[in-house]
């Protein structure tokens, strides 16, 4: 993806990416792989897989995530080839796939990033998870009060020819998202998937300081509601996490995003009429 002029940075939309219709599926750590993400071709445009640690010290500390908690996480002994073996078994669906990665190094993530490419898949770096264990080891949201860190991750999945997102969390104390955002881009990210917690209001903030990210945002994705105010905000797509494998509230919000994304065209077409 690519953009930008003599003006700033072109606004980037979620066609740009590949995403069409503009809904996404957030990865669910233990759930999301290949077969997941076919369930929900028919309602989204890219499906997150993951996520997956990559490196050894990601991977003993989401084991260690898991104990005495009511969550999964894939660990196949080998992440690359279990990346490997699940976006070949997407390569015929009628869905974009992702995969959202933790890493300790911007060396792994390159490495996963490069199989990515292979498959014309989205990394998606994972600045988001907050389990103690994760981030002790320097993943998640730590990466979010690294910000030199985070981008040197982003270069490295870039320089691959990957599409590049990265997963985010609003209210991480001293974290300025939209500052973070535009480091993002700078570093030659394409995407940022916002959680937006009980922060609606940030998505408009981020978009304005990268405009040339994919802003997807995520968290209550349910209905028309939800849907409209995210869009209205300035986000280029949504994203559905945990009701991902009920395909009533799939149905519900792909009927939203319709209705939004016809109900923009037409407004466009009634100021190009207007203005002739």
């Amino acid at each position: 993806m690519s953009g930008g002029g003599t003006d700033g940075p072109a606004r980037a939309t979620a066609t740009d990416l590949g995403i069409d219709p503009p809904l996404a599926l957030a990865s669910l750590s233990g759930d999301a792989d290949a077969a997941w993400a076919r369930s929900g071709a028919e309602y989204s445009g890219v499906a997150f897989l993951g996520g997956i640690a990559l490196d050894a010290e990601s991977r003993e500390a989401a084991r260690a995530s898991v104990v005495d908690r009511d969550r999964s996480e894939f660990l196949p002994p080998d992440p690359v080839a279990w990346m490997e073996d699940q976006l070949a078994a997407l390569a015929d669906a009628d869905i974009r796939a992702g995969v959202n990665v933790r890493a300790t190094s911007a060396d792994a993530v390159g490495d996963a990033a490069a199989v990515c490419a292979a498959h014309d898949a989205v990394l998606e770096v994972n600045a988001h998870c907050r389990q103690a264990e994760l981030c002790e080891v320097g993943c998640g949201e730590t990466l979010l009060r690294d910000t030199d860190r985070l981008c040197e991750y982003v270069a490295a999945a870039s320089a691959t020819g990957a599409d590049v997102s990265v997963k985010v969390r609003a209210e991480v104390d001293g974290v300025d998202l939209p500052a973070t955002a535009r480091a993002v881009a700078d570093a030659g990210g394409d995407a940022v998937h916002v959680d937006a917690m009980d922060s609606e209001g940030v998505v408009a903030l981020v978009k304005a300081a990268a405009p040339d990210l994919v802003v997807i945002a995520n968290n209550g994705v349910r209905d028309r509601r939800t849907v409209r105010e995210y869009l209205a905000a300035g986000a280029d797509a949504v994203s559905v996490g945990r009701p991902s494998d009920d395909s009533r509230v799939l149905a519900r919000v792909r009927d939203a995003v319709g209705e939004w994304t016809d109900d923009t065209a037409s407004g466009r077409r009634r100021r190009t009429e207007a203005s002739r």
